[in-house]
């Protein structure tokens, strides 16, 4: 199969999952079709599907992720020794552990193509990652605290792991505590990934987008936490501070000189 009928094939399989779906009119045209994917792999709850579809599915988001272009660590440049600033999207970097900021549920953001991170991330991971998240949220019983990270495999991102923080939601003035919780966030994720034995890890910028955190005081806290993570431990691991705009940019530009 191509491209064009690997997605079909895709759309028609999960909308005979749902019966209230079943009379959804496939589009026509290509975006129409992956935004209808899209829409479906966020609905779908976490469950298991049969190695044809997992077959088809990997096969058809790896060669979307190749078609965007994968960004290695080898095509970057430091800014600082072992520090990184790229502007991109973190679904097609290639480095160990990339960050996902995720909701205290971890599942994933179940809002049909909505732009935050953690919609990204279970998009183009494919729907192993809601059921490993689901598995690990099973098995713990209780929603994720804030300031804490779990640890999973990327399935079909180019990077290894995927490191899922919960971040402090900021819904008015700002504390103490959001701080301290935001600075846990980036302790916890280069803990978990020192644990995978992770040469690299790349950071989104946590909760600073529907969460509200600051983004200049955001931005201050990850820099300072990573370093002094880094030289208290003597690790040198490789940190990539990811950004995908032009204002956050500036900002950890003007931090990291």
């Amino acid at each position: 199969m191509n491209q064009t009928e690997k997605r079909l094939y895709l759309i028609r399989r999960l909308l005979a999952e749902e019966p209230r779906y079943r009379d959804v009119a496939v589009p026509g045209n290509t975006v129409d079709q992956k935004r209808l994917l899209r829409s479906l792999f966020n609905v779908r709850p976490p469950g298991a599907i049969d190695g044809e579809f997992l077959t088809v599915q990997d096969e058809y988001l790896r060669e979307e992720t190749k078609a965007k272009g994968v960004t290695t660590l080898a095509d970057l440049t430091p800014v600082l020794p072992e520090i990184y600033l790229w502007k991109g999207d973190i679904t097609t970097l290639a480095c160990d552990a990339i960050v996902n900021a995720a909701n205290s549920g971890l599942t994933g953001c179940y809002q049909p193509c909505h732009n935050c991170i953690d919609n990204c991330i279970h998009t183009f991971a494919g729907i192993q990652l809601r059921n490993a998240c689901w598995e690990l949220m099973e098995a713990q019983g209780y929603e994720e605290p804030t300031g804490l990270a779990k640890i999973t495999p990327a399935f079909n991102l180019p990077s290894r792991f995927v490191i899922h923080t919960v971040g402090p939601i900021v819904g008015g003035e700002l504390t103490k505590e959001h701080c301290d919780l935001l600075a846990s966030c980036y302790r916890s994720c280069l803990g978990a990934a020192a644990e995978a034995d992770c040469e690299s890890i790349a950071f989104c910028c946590i909760s600073t987008g529907v969460f509200g955190f600051p983004k200049q005081k955001a931005a201050e806290i990850a820099v300072r936490t990573v370093r002094d993570w880094k030289r208290e431990r003597n690790s040198a691991i490789r940190v990539v501070f990811n950004v995908f705009n032009d204002a956050d940019l500036a900002i950890y530009r003007s931090i990291l000189g």
